[in-house]
């Protein structure tokens, strides 16, 4: 150390080469970045998945680009995908994460083409905001390119700087060179292949997650700077970044017990020093919670929803769902937290989705639970013993269990049970974990072939892991049908799957494989009812595959279903009196049974009135019938919706003519032919 020309003691800027190995700092973090770039260059031409719709492609306000982000600021986050006040609390305490949505519009404005309709007119929103197309119904387009490519290069840069931060880290504690140098490209190159990460990189919407790590990290990198090179500015520069990392998710809150722990393990930082470092993460925060509490209330934790597919902590007892008992609940938590170990060390099998029951209901009578109950007093037993060693094991320890707890369930709930991606950021202390255990046990023969070659293997086997995983990614389709046979008992992905194995049998493209693809759909969905029974959306796509197959009375029974669970349920209100009319068409046309087809009928018209088509369906059943005065009426109704339809009008004139009353059947006719010439030899009757 040095004194200053104010007096003030100034800390020499760590030197960033490790002398006789061949690398330095510099060179070792863009290879973690490269590896990374490597590792998730196959999901550039991906399409859109899972929540993707939520905050890009459906969302009202990105779809406006640039005109859409106060939007984006001023709700809720799931607001624009929901256009509706008071439907987007999914999940209790609300959603506050605008930051990458706001990136999400700003990529759309430059690169997705204007919404136009079948005629080429542009669509605008009520004050005249452009409207755009990131979707363009599935097609490989350059705003998808671009969203995917963003995510792989923000990830590359999370290595990039993972490196530079641990070796500041380790120097500023006193560790040599070559330790920090070993230690921070080994814990970089570990997170930038760790398969656990292939939900968060290879999903667009997973950039939250990446931002908001990468924001936590280069805030406390910025902030260690200042003190060791006594720049205040970049204490400035810390917590602006702080903020940001906050306005993507806010888990990066976790870091203010995080920001301090680094100082106590990896400086000789005095505990006035330690509050003054950390201070502007705590007015970031501040602001950030003003923000929040401004847009969504102080209802933090909130409520949980008595819905299965938001809160897993529910059970159902004699038809009424009931919370789980605390021994159950947290039984359960422990559980998923093993989980997450589990896939630390050994990530397989992988899953995009563990909501219920992917996880069973568990009890500390269960050896799993009782092993990670064990697992984890065990670690945190070490963490606090080795915390006056200064420990940096028990510092990657603390900093897993402080980034954690906030996905824990334990503190807040988080709607589902867990996640692959609720690990992103906790995943930075077990792989420094490892980096350090692994110097400690190989130090002396770190640089020999054998010690290397071994660790490239390693390397090299769970970057192709996540390589192959991404595969998986490609879109939802390949996603669900994949991951729902690693996790069965998910009545969400069972839907998921289901439901777009309905989506694709309808296309003409799948024509030969209908029948199967509905059947298969059919099978998932009937499952996903098996495990959540009050699952509406469920019977809502049951209904639809059933349609779908002709099977019509299953189709109506599984929208009843829907119904009973939410009379307001709008889509199978509308879904049922569609399925009505088919009924009654196909019951008409296929089966020649008058009596069940206008039964149907009816019942489509009192469920949906002014419907021409189940009106003109009604006209020809009667009319068949020899019930001349009620096919009449119909197509009087259905003549009055289409006035200048040639169709409409040529009906009622059949309609008047059987009734015996030709002169007005010929005015009809009249009209009919002014409108189209030839319908009369269209329609197989002689002037």
């Amino acid at each position: 150390m040095a004194k200053s020309k104010k007096g003030k003691v100034k800390i020499a800027k760590a030197p960033v080469t490790s002398s006789g190995t061949g690398f330095n700092v510099s060179k070792l973090a863009w290879l973690a970045f490269f590896v990374g770039f490597a590792v998730y260059v196959n999901t550039l031409f991906h399409d859109y998945t899972l929540d993707d719709a939520i905050v890009i492609y459906d969302n009202e306000f990105t779809t406006k680009g640039l005109a859409g982000i106060p939007g984006l600021l001023k709700y809720d986050t799931f607001r624009g995908f929901f256009k509706e006040a008071g439907k987007e609390k999914l999940v209790s305490g609300g959603r506050y994460r605008p930051l990458t949505p706001v990136m999400f519009a700003l990529e759309v404005h430059l690169f997705a083409p204007e919404k136009r309709e079948a005629n080429g007119k542009l669509v605008t929103d009520p004050e005249g905001n452009t409207i755009y197309d990131p979707y363009q119904n599935g097609r490989p387009n350059t705003v998808k390119f671009i969203g995917h490519l963003v995510n792989v290069l923000l990830f590359g840069l999370t290595g990039w700087l993972i490196v530079h931060l641990f070796f500041l880290l380790f120097t500023s504690s006193g560790a040599s060179q070559k330790a920090a140098l070993w230690i921070a490209g080994a814990a970089g190159l570990l997170f930038m292949v760790h398969p656990v990460h292939t939900e968060v990189v290879a999903n667009i919407k997973g950039r939250d997650e990446i931002a908001t790590m990468l924001g936590s990290i280069a805030a406390l990198y910025f902030s260690l700077r200042a003190y060791r090179e006594q720049k205040p500015h970049f204490s400035l520069i810390a917590g602006a970044i702080f903020f940001l990392g906050l306005m993507a998710k806010e888990n990066a809150i976790t870091f203010l017990a995080v920001v301090p722990l680094a100082y106590y393990f990896f400086t000789k930082a005095k505990m006035p020093v330690i509050l003054r470092q950390t201070l502007p993460f705590f007015v970031a925060a501040a602001i950030f919670l003003a923000i929040r509490t401004s847009v969504l209330g102080w209802d933090f934790g909130g409520t949980p929803p008595r819905e299965l597919m938001n809160n897993p902590f529910l059970k159902l007892v004699n038809g009424q769902w009931v919370d789980f008992s605390t021994g159950e609940k947290f039984a359960t938590i422990f559980y998923t937290l093993g989980k997450y170990l589990q896939l630390m060390v050994f990530p397989h099998p992988l899953c995009h989705d563990y909501y219920p029951r992917a996880v069973e209901i568990m009890n500390f009578g269960n050896w799993q639970v009782f092993l990670s109950l064990l697992l984890y007093v065990g670690m945190g037993v070490y963490a606090l013993l080795r915390i006056k060693k200064k420990d940096p094991v028990s510092f990657g320890i603390l900093y897993y269990l402080a980034t954690l707890s906030i996905v824990s369930n334990i503190f807040f709930p988080i709607g589902t049970n867990m996640g692959e991606r609720f690990i992103y950021m906790p995943s930075l202390g077990f792989v420094l974990v490892v980096a350090v255990l692994l110097w400690r046990w190989g130090k002396e023969r770190w640089y020999s072939k054998r010690f290397a070659t071994a660790g490239a293997l390693a390397l090299l086997l769970l970057a192709g892991k996540s390589a192959v995983r991404n595969t998986v990614w490609k879109n939802n389709f390949t996603l669900f049908t994949h991951d729902v046979k690693i996790q069965p008992r998910s009545a969400k992905l069972q839907t998921a799957a289901g439901g777009d194995l309905v989506t694709h049998a309808i296309k003409p493209e799948n024509t030969a494989r209908k029948q199967q693809m509905l059947e298969e759909g059919v099978a998932h969905l009937l499952e996903a009812v098996k495990i959540h029974p009050t699952y509406k959306n469920a019977y809502l796509l049951l209904g639809n595959a059933y349609n779908y197959l002709q099977r019509y009375e299953e189709s109506i029974h599984y929208y009843q279903q829907a119904l009973a669970i939410d009379p307001n349920y709008t889509e199978a209100r509308n879904n049922l009196a569609i399925t009505y009319a088919n009924a009654g068409r196909y019951y008409g046309e296929q089966k020649g049974d008058l009596n069940k087809a206008i039964e149907y009928l009816l019942k489509a018209n009192e469920m949906k009135p002014n419907s021409y088509e189940t009106l003109r369906l009604l006209g020809v059943a009667y009319g068949i019938g020899g019930r001349v005065n009620e096919a009449l009426e119909f197509f009087k109704q259905a003549a009055a919706l289409q006035p200048n339809d040639a169709d409409a009008l040529y009906n009622l004139g059949t309609a008047y003519f059987n009734a015996g009353q030709s002169e007005e059947a010929e005015k009809y006719f009249q009209q009919a032919r002014a409108i189209n010439p030839g319908i009369d030899k269209e329609r197989g009757r002689r002037n």
